[in-house]
């Protein structure tokens, strides 16, 4: 399984519209340069997070972005939802797919249960614990610096 770029970049948009404290949305194009994403891309990416219901404009076309719930309530699971319909490590196990060995594989049990640790991982990530990683290692690396 490779966890597409949508996704990252979903959860980097998420992680920088959490580090936003104050009271302001934060633009497109703040959020484009701080997690160096493409403007462009950003654009998709965005319009997946607002489908999903995870970030809104409140203020109108020309405003800014924020979070629509707490940082501890949005998981990254969430955020993969955004842009993928399933989680499959396998394409058998695709609610489209046709298996000729459906049945009498035992070698699917394997990949059933891979995906729900998978998914169970990913849910039990929130955001909130991605910004507090953030934080840590931004301070380590402050530390380093001003050390040398």
């Amino acid at each position: 399984m490779k966890v597409n770029t949508k996704t990252r970049y979903g959860i980097r948009t998420i992680m920088e519209l959490a580090f936003n404290k104050s009271e302001k949305d934060i633009f497109q194009k703040d959020i484009s340069l701080n997690q160096e994403i493409s403007y462009k891309y950003l654009d998709q990416i965005i319009t997946g997070l607002k489908s999903a219901g995870l970030v809104a404009n409140v203020s109108g076309k020309k405003s800014g972005y924020r979070l629509t719930r707490e940082p501890e309530r949005i998981t990254a699971y969430d955020i993969h939802s955004a842009f993928n319909s399933r989680l499959s490590v396998v394409d058998c196990l695709l609610p489209q797919s046709t298996c000729s060995r459906e049945g009498k594989c035992a070698v699917r049990n394997l990949w059933q249960g891979l995906n729900m640790v998978i998914t169970d991982y990913l849910k039990s990530i929130t955001i909130n614990d991605l910004v507090r990683d953030q934080f840590e290692l931004d301070t380590k690396q402050e530390e380093l610096i001003f050390h040398i």
